[in-house]
C-alpha cells in the first residue's frame, strides 16, 4: 500500500482550453497500468477544446452541470454522479454550463507504445456559437 501526497492544481493550458480550468492530478500509472486520473474544474462558461483518445476517456462528474459534444452534433447534459464514456477516437469537447461550474474526475490511458507523451490529441478550440447553442436547452 501506498499514500500520495495531494498533487498541487494548476490552471490548464490556454492553448488547449477556453476559459478558466484547473486541473489536480491525482494518479498516473507506473507499468503496467497506463491510467491517469484527474479532478477537472471548469469556471462557469470554460470548456475544453475538440480532443480525442486514442484510448478513450471516461469522465465522472462530481459538481455542477456541464455539457460534453461530439462531432455529430450531439450533446449532453451532464451532472453531479453522471458518468459519460467516449470512445476511442471519438473527437469530442466538455466543460462547464454558461453559467454554473463543474468539475469532474478525468480518466484515461495512455496508448501501450507511448513514451510518457500526452495520450491526447489536442485539436481546435470550439467556437463560441456552437457553445452557445450548445447551452439551450
Amino acid at each position: 500500500m501506498q499514500l500520495q501526497p495531494v498533487r498541487p492544481t494548476a490552471r490548464t493550458p490556454a492553448r488547449n482550453f477556453t476559459g478558466d480550468v484547473y486541473l489536480t492530478p491525482i494518479y498516473s500509472g507506473t507499468g503496467p497500468s497506463r491510467m491517469t486520473v484527474a479532478l477537472v474544474r471548469f469556471t462557469p462558461g470554460a470548456r475544453t477544446n475538440w480532443h480525442v483518445h486514442a484510448v478513450g476517456q471516461t469522465l465522472h462528474v462530481t459538481e455542477g452541470v456541464g455539457l460534453v459534444g461530439t462531432r455529430d452534433g450531439a450533446v449532453l447534459r451532464i451532472r453531479a454522479g453522471d458518468t459519460v464514456i467516449c470512445p476511442p477516437g471519438e473527437e469530442h469537447w466538455h466543460g462547464a454550463g454558461a453559467d454554473t461550474f463543474m468539475s469532474h474526475l478525468a480518466m484515461l490511458e495512455a496508448e501501450a507504445e507511448a513514451d510518457g507523451g500526452d495520450p491526447t490529441t489536442w485539436l481546435e478550440p470550439v467556437p463560441d456559437e456552437l457553445y452557445r447553442s450548445a447551452n439551450e436547452p
